[in-house]
């Protein structure tokens, strides 16, 4: 069963109010869907990334550069496929944009070995469990948000059966920063769990007198404290300060940067994105590698593919999403069967391989191809 084409194809959705964190802005819902077909017809449905600024880019390279790459190989050499993508890397100015095109079809050539085989994803990774806890990612910057908006926001996360949010922090001071997480904890109540993110918001001593201030508030991780220059060094620094786990890895592109990070003693917990990494086959030698070490994988975003992978693997955590509808309708929407969340579970879906199907109206009407 060889790879005879691959459709990728740009996905732009406008959205009425800025998702902010303390780094970045978000103005648009983007995303890949990759379609990759076999000489006997099998054909993949997935979607990979929220990539705001190199969606199209991310297509130009598998269309002129994965695609001949890839076609007439088998879907079960997947570790030749990626080898032979993977290898490109040393000719590209930007490699992270190309292991997330990496990504889209190491995906896509997964997905059809599940199918080929009647499996899920997970269930061909391990198949540790079968229900994983979800979490939201929340807490946006907003002009005119109050400590009582925040309040209300974490009691929509839960009715909306979340387990837990991960909260924006680190555009702030840590005082004030401190104030708002402080809200989401009286808000959401001690059962919920709640996860703070600077997106390398601070330097060392800000992130350390944040954590300090935060400490009794249960916090289930602090993910990227340090800003990105020195990330590794200075988040040793934070992790040697306090009692709450540090979590870092999505701004990583490859396992040998998660073994970076390991190596320094700088992470409790690794979120590495299988779409930004290169896909499953890169996503699993990283979480091997945590494994070995004794730390626990998450996931940064992208709930459609990580719940087959943290849910395969003994030491994965909280699949992660967007609960509010205005920031991802692509979660919301277009991924037309996805599965329930109850009492803050998720149900892994058990179809062959990623068992995702679109929604293909959405499809037509906000692709930028």
């Amino acid at each position: 069963m060889r790879i005879e084409s691959i459709e990728a194809i740009p996905i732009e959705i406008p959205l009425k109010k800025n998702f902010g964190g303390s780094t970045y802005t978000v103005l648009t819902r983007c995303t890949v869907v990759t379609r990759m077909r076999t000489d006997t017809g099998l054909v993949s449905e997935v979607y990979n990334g929220d990539n705001r600024e190199h969606g199209r880019e991310i297509v130009r390279l598998i269309r002129e550069h994965a695609r001949p790459l890839a076609r007439g190989m088998s879907i079960f050499e997947g570790e030749r496929v990626w080898e032979r993508l993977f290898a490109t890397s040393h000719l590209s100015r930007d490699r992270k944009v190309l292991l997330e095109a990496i990504a889209c079809v190491d995906c896509a050539l997964w997905d059809l070995v599940g199918k080929a085989l009647g499996k899920s994803v997970c269930a061909l990774l391990g198949g540790y469990r079968s229900r994983l806890p979800i979490i939201s990612i929340g807490g946006y910057y907003m002009e005119g948000k109050t400590l009582a908006d925040i309040g209300r926001e974490m009691e929509a996360y839960r009715r909306a059966g979340m387990a837990g949010c991960k909260f924006k922090v680190g555009g702030l001071t840590p005082e004030d920063d401190a104030k708002r997480v402080d809200a989401a904890r009286k808000a959401a109540g001690p059962d919920f769990i709640l996860a703070v993110d600077a997106n390398r918001g601070w330097s060392a001593d800000d992130a350390i007198r944040f954590s300090r201030l935060i400490e009794p508030l249960d916090i289930r991780w602090f993910e990227e404290p340090c800003h990105w220059y020195d990330d590794a060094a200075l988040m040793a620094r934070v992790r040697q300060a306090t009692r709450i786990p540090v979590t870092a890895g999505q701004s990583e592109i490859t396992s040998h940067g998660v073994r970076r990070l390991v190596d320094a003693g700088a992470v409790d917990l690794v979120n590495v994105d299988a779409s930004e990494c290169g896909g499953v086959t890169e996503w699993r030698r990283a979480a091997a590698l945590c494994g070995v070490a004794g730390l626990q994988m998450a996931h940064h975003e992208e709930s459609q593919i990580s719940q087959h992978l943290l849910a395969a693997v003994p030491h994965g955590t909280y699949a992660e999403c967007f609960a509010d509808p205005e920031r991802d309708p692509v979660w919301q929407t277009m991924w037309a069967n996805r599965p329930s969340i109850k009492d803050g579970m998720l149900d892994v879906a058990q179809g062959p391989g990623f068992g995702i199907v679109l929604d293909e109206g959405l499809i037509r009407r906000y692709r930028v191809d």
